[in-house]
């Protein structure tokens, strides 16, 4: 499972606003042979640690580990960073709400500006086709100039939602996220406010991920699980050395 997760980590080296997982193991049960305080029946004397043997191991979580990726940038009108916390609020087919750091956006046919996937972000903001360009600021509000005017229309503005545990969000692929329980209800708000983030155009937010650590953590994964392949080996030795003996 680890070497799953940080094969996952490497794949998405340039996804956009992708932060790293990490696998969280816990010990499984033990085998209380001797409990540690037990009466030795010997002499009367109490055992200091007693013998536990334990069962093996169990994953525990898989955690994101969340870090503001660096920002890129492309010139583009319609792309945005998300520099701090807060996603962008998308709305599914489904009519469902979903919440993604890809600010990687485009305009339909309608002029509505959507996702990358063709998902209509909210609130819905809908660019004219004769506006020759479009300016996003920091606050997140969107500004269409045009040919005949020299001052930009307002045509909404965008909000970013937080989380109290973003860790506990529900990760849907395709950048996207669905809030669960864990996560608690988004916190909407406009950008820069709430201790949210701020909105910066023409940059899109790189990957978070750390190459070089992932290929350590591989390498040592790699040699954990050729080290216990050799303990299996061993066992399977030992006891049919147990099964031949007469």
């Amino acid at each position: 499972m680890r070497v799953e997760t940080i094969s996952n980590n490497l794949a998405n080296m340039n996804t956009t606003g992708y932060n790293a997982r990490r696998v969280e193991f816990s010990d499984l049960h033990y085998q209380q042979v001797a409990r540690p305080g037990t009466i030795n029946a010997a002499d009367g004397t109490v055992l200091p640690t007693g013998v536990q043997l334990g069962m093996g191991v169990r994953p525990a979580a898989v955690t994101v580990h969340l870090a503001q990726g660096s920002l890129s940038a492309t010139g583009n009108d319609l792309d945005i960073a998300i520099e701090g916390r807060g996603y962008l609020e998308v709305t599914l087919p489904s009519g469902a709400t979903a919440y993604t750091r890809d600010g990687s956006l485009k305009r339909s046919a309608e002029g509505v500006v959507v996702t990358s996937e063709g998902y209509v972000v909210s609130p819905e903001i809908v660019i004219p086709p004769e506006a020759r360009s479009i300016s996003i600021n920091a606050d997140g509000e969107v500004y269409a100039y045009f040919a005949d005017n020299a001052e930009g229309q307002l045509l909404g503005q965008f909000t970013l939602a937080g989380f109290t545990n973003a860790k506990g969000l529900e990760a849907l692929g395709g950048n996207l996220f669905a809030e669960t329980e864990a996560s608690g209800p988004p916190i909407v708000a406009t950008p820069g406010t709430d201790g949210l983030g701020t909105l910066r155009q023409g940059y899109l937010e790189d990957s978070s991920v750390d190459a070089v650590r992932e290929v350590t953590e591989l390498i040592e994964a790699q040699r954990g699980y050729e080290m216990n392949a050799k303990v299996i080996s061993a066992v399977d030795e030992m006891m049919r050395a147990t099964t031949q003996v007469r």
